[in-house]
């Protein structure tokens, strides 16, 4: 069994990608948000509430060009545009869809939040995620500025620009009580990666585990599916009909069922990776480039440093991170070998390769049943990819090519 609180920070992971070159927003404002937390004595219950709604608060930010707006600047013009598709895509999960109000409120400023007609739990937590999601934004931007003044100065800026803010951006208590647990230089030195780190690890491991069955953890998984595809528009939808696809073939194959819905599962997070991959890579109207496919092959290696963290996850996480390796080793990053790729993570390579090909790029147009199948023939023939699955794909061709474009595209 997994355990929630891990896998949600696990995939924190995968959100903090989005900042290619700035990593660690979500879990610097989950942090900042436990400290304040112990200041107004909140009840654990609704602390661990803070701490995953912190965590996963820009989940809708799939851009790195919007990123870079969250993390260097104050405020602008649509910032409630990622708050809105935050709650759109938290209440599609059942497990996370508690989360949603707060998502949906944390850029709302306290001079509105407060005429609204939301508990006051939820727009006390939806605004101290504002505040302190705005304290390491102001933070990065003075630190790009004044990049020779020390931590401890730059944070004396942050405070008197805070404490300006209240009022209108800020609840005033909430105010004071940032301004108290900051008081302390410990605050400050916490937000290092290896100290930031170490404390979150520790408080989950203070936390009551809370297991999660496998219908669970495939809602979290295809939340993320689509924070992934959201990416690109050329990807709308991939890692969902991936997903659904390997179920499939696997089914057909006569797989366990606790094995398919696991294939399910890796299905959906074999892409989590992607997110560090930049925009104008993803979004190229041509090839890319050697340079730019290096680039590329990092999303692999980055879904199983995501997915690796979680006990319990150790097939799915194993499944998910080979879809781009070959059974003649000569796949990438690990160029395992045959022995060393399990069924089921052949079963989303090939996935993986038919649902690409069945989608419209930026460089070429969808691909037709039959040309995709003689392109995985190829690659059996030259031992890339399992011979025998691709004949399962050949035994039922008219629904894996439906199955590959259900949700992707209509023809």
């Amino acid at each position: 069994m997994v355990n929630e609180h891990e896998l949600i920070y696990a995939l924190s992971d995968a959100l903090d990608l989005v900042g290619v070159d700035d990593s660690d927003h979500g879990k610097r404002v989950a942090y900042m948000a436990l400290e304040c937390a112990e200041a107004l004595n909140l009840r654990e219950n609704d602390k661990v509430q803070l701490f995953h709604a912190a965590l996963l608060h820009d989940c809708g930010v799939s851009s790195t060009k919007i990123h870079n707006l969250l993390v260097y600047t104050l405020d602008w013009d649509g910032a409630e545009d990622h708050c809105i598709r935050g709650y759109q895509l938290l209440n599609l999960s059942p497990t996370l869809s508690h989360l949603s109000q707060i998502i949906l409120y944390h850029h709302t400023y306290w001079s509105d939040l407060k005429k609204l007609n939301i508990d006051f739990l939820t727009s006390s937590l939806a605004n101290l995620i504002f505040l302190v999601d705005r304290v390491d934004a102001l933070m990065a931007q003075h630190r790009k500025e004044r990049p020779n003044e020390s931590v401890l100065h730059i944070a004396e800026t942050v405070k008197k620009e805070i404490q300006e803010l209240a009022n209108d951006f800020f609840s005033p208590e909430l105010v004071d009580a940032f301004l108290e647990t900051s008081s302390r230089e410990v605050f400050w030195f916490t937000l290092q990666q290896e100290s930031l780190h170490n404390y979150l690890n520790q408080y989950i491991a203070s936390l009551q585990s809370e297991t999660l069955d496998l219908s669970s953890m495939r809602n979290i998984a295809e939340l993320f599916a689509y924070f992934v595809d959201a990416k690109s528009p050329y990807t709308a939808d991939h890692s969902l009909d991936v997903a659904m696809l390997a179920k499939f073939i696997s089914q057909k194959m006569g797989l366990p069922a606790e094995t398919t819905s696991k294939i399910e599962i890796a299905g959906l997070l074999h892409d989590v990776g992607k997110l560090k991959v930049p925009d104008e890579i993803l979004d190229k109207p041509g090839p890319l480039d050697d340079d730019e496919f290096d680039v590329i092959k990092i999303h692999a290696y980055e879904t199983h440093e995501i997915l690796s963290r979680v006990k319990g996850l150790e097939d799915i996480t194993d499944w998910a991170s080979n879809h781009h390796e070959k059974i003649n080793g000569q796949g990438y990053p690990y160029h395992n070998k045959a022995e060393q790729l399990a069924i089921p993570a052949r079963i989303i390579t090939i996935a993986d390769i038919f649902q690409a090909l069945a989608q419209k790029r930026p460089y070429r147009n969808y691909m037709k049943p039959i040309d995709i199948l003689d392109i995985l023939k190829s690659k059996a023939e030259q031992g890339e990819i399992d011979k025998d699955i691709v004949a399962v794909v050949e035994n039922n061709l008219q629904n894996c090519w439906e199955i590959s474009i259900k949700n992707s595209r209509k023809i």
